[in-house]
């Protein structure tokens, strides 16, 4: 009986030993899987110094020549409104009336003082030529006039400014008032743009700066007129770099009435008087985002981690990097858009 009984026993510990290493086994298996499965497949490549040939080309935001808000210098009650979002103005034009009662009256008072002081210093002038009154006593009245005559220009000045007028001759973009409304002095009531001429800004690598000079050519082109190019030419290059150690450059660009453009476009900036040479360059098929906020996948082991990347010029599938990655580092050139920071990725050759 004894003997029966420690045989079952043996039996039971035995299949419980078989079952629970069948479990940890598929334990070990599926998490296993799951690792493997964590891991993103990506190409990569090697970053180096490659020749960028052809145009240098860049993208900048094209700009209006004058951009200006409508700041009155006067407040109170708007009575009557001279525009719209859209009108073309001229500069000096009214394009608002604020409420001038107590102002006129202002004036007015100003003007009878003004006069009367000035009556006052003719006579007094009399009475010295007369020897009739000091020297002193005719000082005192032409001032009491220059004073009075200040006061009436300042209440002209105040009069006017109800009558609020153009800045600059150019377009209408913003309107932020209407009939009725009561605006406080020196704040923004709209905006005027001149649109004849437009200033490209694009920024430019330290090397380039010292070959670009003002006066330079350039060919412009925009999504908007495929194969049109417009021409402009360099108006100043920074002296100073910016954070990115790169170059602001404006550029001058007549804005063309067979194919006008607006303020807030981007275009694509070929410098034709840069030459070619050898830079530190990715292929298009790296750059994660746009090429003004460029990012790209790194790897480190079998890490991958997001970086920004400043580009330069462009030549064909080429990006020259300006700041941000230096030869040798590996990048992934594909399989990035199921990444995400500091993901672990298995390298597919």
């Amino acid at each position: 009986m004894k003997k029966l009984t420690f045989t079952i026993i043996s039996l039971v510990v035995v299949i419980l030993i078989i079952v629970m290493m069948f479990i940890w086994g598929r334990k070990t298996d599926t998490t296993g899987r799951r690792e493997v499965l964590s891991n993103v497949p990506v190409t990569i490549d090697t970053v180096k110094k490659q020749s960028l040939t052809n145009l240098v080309s860049l993208v900048g935001l094209i700009d209006p020549d004058n951009d200006v808000e409508i700041i009155p210098e006067s407040h109170g009650m708007i009575t009557k409104v001279h525009f719209k979002i859209g009108d073309h103005v001229k500069k000096g034009a009214v394009l608002v009336e604020i409420d001038d009662l107590l102002l006129k009256s202002d004036m007015a008072r100003q003007e009878i003082n003004y006069f009367k002081a000035k009556r006052d210093f003719e006579r007094n002038k009399t009475l010295y030529e007369q020897n009739s009154i000091s020297a002193s006593q005719l000082d005192i009245s032409r001032l009491d006039m220059q004073a009075a005559e200040n006061e009436l220009t300042r209440a002209k000045k105040a009069l006017d400014d109800t009558r609020v007028k153009a800045p600059i001759t150019g377009t209408i973009n913003s309107k932020k008032i209407n009939e009725g409304s009561y605006i406080q002095q020196n704040s923004s009531i709209g905006n005027i743009v001149n649109i004849s001429n437009l200033k490209v800004k694009v920024n430019i690598s330290e090397k380039d700066a010292f070959v670009l000079h003002p006066g330079d050519s350039v060919e412009i082109t925009t999504d908007v007129y495929p194969g049109h190019r417009f021409i402009g030419q360099v108006d100043n290059i920074a002296s100073k770099a910016d954070d990115a150690h790169t170059y602001p450059v404006e550029i001058h660009l007549p804005n063309n009435p067979a194919f006008p453009l607006k303020g807030g476009m981007f275009g694509r900036i070929h410098f034709t008087s840069i030459t070619s040479r050898n830079a530190i360059a990715i292929s298009r098929d790296a750059l994660i985002g746009s090429v003004k906020n460029a990012q790209v996948f790194v790897i480190r082991g079998d890490i991958a981690s997001l970086r920004d990347i400043t580009i330069g010029r462009e030549s064909g599938q080429l990006l020259e990097v300006l700041n941000g990655l230096e030869a040798g580092d590996w990048i992934v050139t594909s399989g990035q858009n199921n990444l995400s920071d500091n993901q672990k990725v298995v390298i597919v050759k």
